[in-house]
């Protein structure tokens, strides 16, 4: 397994720009808890918008897929499909307090923009897929300097303690398959590129004494990302992997994203409100949370439909809706 060591003391602003970043996050137009609220919650997760997320806990501040263009907004996204941004990121990038790593699903300007891009400090850790990390630290001078790659069921463990004591957080990262296209249109994407390969993630949020070694590590809360990807045959393997381990929060990706245009859907590339039940019901994991579902152009499945079918199913106690700039918490089991 991987190791990652991400000093604590080393708070800085996310971005080149060295000005004065805010030291937290803007207050939540609301916060939202788990169904069966023990009042336990010590940890958040904060909706930017698409599938931009910052995970807050233990003075740790993890940010997804950072994607921070505005409403009218352009994003290219393979050959001859470009969208248009349909809403405004709550915060811009340059708002944004002090990131200590990215977890960043695949390389595509509706996850890591041109502007982010530009942007963020070379020295930011992030966490990506092989291809991802290739586009990352190729850029001559300006490359990313601190760039860590996983492929499907690697894992990497996040290290963000310096002291000596007994109990000390720490984070465990698995890369998840992901496909965004499937079938004969996945055989033909793998020797053309046209949409770049995806991770989905399994973050395990917890604590370890002595040392940071996978039989030390007790994981207290385990959080599955699917990333973009559609209904595809490899996801079956991660509820065979995890059988007896409890799978406490979902982030789905929908939005049912075609292309190469909404008035040309050739190809649906994101889960649709259908598949979107489907991984539930595969998952089963606690509670659900749906991101990347409206704010582009190209999305054509909307919230409400997944709203539907999740009721038809029976599913409605296992799903929480955030709008953006609302807050999720949740507890961490601290046992060792």
């Amino acid at each position: 397994m991987k190791h990652l060591t991400i000093d604590p003391e080393n708070k800085q602003p996310p971005t080149r720009d060295h000005s004065h970043p805010p030291e937290s996050l803007p207050k939540a137009k609301e916060t939202k808890v788990h169904p069966n609220d023990d009042g336990g919650e010590d940890a958040s997760l904060f909706f930017v918008g698409t599938a931009t997320t910052i995970l807050e806990w233990e003075g740790i501040r993890i940010m997804t897929d950072p994607n921070f263009l505005h409403k009218g907004d352009h994003v290219h996204l393979g050959p001859g499909v470009t969208a248009e941004r349909l809403t405004n990121p709550v915060i811009d990038m340059h708002e944004s307090p002090p990131i200590d790593v990215v977890f960043l699903s695949h390389y595509h300007e509706d996850r890591f923009d041109r502007e982010v891009e530009a942007s963020l400090r070379r020295d930011l850790p992030i966490i990506t897929t092989p291809h991802a990390k290739g586009c990352l630290t190729s850029m001559g001078d300006d490359s990313f300097t601190d760039v860590h790659d996983l492929d499907f069921f690697q894992s990497l463990m996040l290290d963000f303690s310096t002291d000596v004591s007994e109990k000390r957080p720490a984070i465990k990262i698995t890369g998840m398959p992901g496909k965004h296209v499937a079938g004969a249109a996945g055989v033909l994407n793998y020797f053309i590129n046209a949409v770049p390969p995806t991770n989905g993630w399994m973050i395990e949020l917890g604590y370890y004494s002595g040392p940071l070694v996978e039989n030390n590590f007790n994981c207290g809360y385990r959080i599955y990302i699917s990333g973009d990807t559609v209904m595809v045959d490899e996801l079956k393997e991660i509820p065979e992997r995890y059988r007896d381990q409890k799978i406490d929060l979902m982030l789905i990706h929908l939005g049912g994203t075609t292309i190469p245009s909404p008035s040309t859907p050739l190809l649906v590339v994101t889960m649709d409100a259908k598949q979107g039940v489907q991984l539930l019901q595969l998952i089963q994991p606690d509670i659900t949370i749906p991101i990347h579902f409206d704010d582009y152009s190209v999305m054509l499945s909307p919230l409400e439909d997944f709203k539907k079918a999740v009721k038809e199913a029976g599913l409605s106690n296992k799903v929480v809706y955030l709008e953006r700039k609302d807050r999720y918490r949740f507890g961490i089991n601290g046992v060792l």
